[in-house]
């Protein structure tokens, strides 16, 4: 008869490891990646707008793409590691572009891409 092996606890995986992060009640973020540029930035008054780069992301969004939309979200992908030595996720790269075009929102208003790519339909 085989004998029952004694896994972990979700409690003992799932432990907070920074000192005080317990007591706080809150997630340990990391610091952006400074040599890459990527600060936190969404107040117009502080400066433009910059994806939020490479933190911990608390918040989750489901968007579904066709396959050829994924293809080419791919295929950018691997060109700017390719041609620019640039090795980003598929999530980075959404969050770049999703950045870029809610700065020309913000500056152009009615004349934005965005505004513009949604009425044609």
């Amino acid at each position: 008869m085989a004998r029952r092996v004694s896994l972990p606890r979700a409690d003992d995986l799932f432990r907070p490891t920074a000192p005080g992060a317990a007591e706080a009640g809150k997630s340990v973020r990391a610091v952006p990646d400074s040599a890459h540029g990527d600060e936190e930035s969404t107040d117009p008054a502080t400066g433009p707008r910059r994806p939020s780069g490479r933190v911990r992301h608390d918040e989750k969004m489901t968007v579904y793409v066709t396959s050829d939309e994924l293809l080419d979200i791919e295929h950018t992908r691997l060109s700017l590691r390719r041609a620019h030595g640039l090795a980003v996720d598929r999530g980075r790269l959404v969050r770049e572009a999703i950045s870029l075009i809610l700065a020309d929102f913000e500056e152009h208003g009615d004349n934005s891409a965005l505004v513009q790519r949604l009425t044609e339909q």
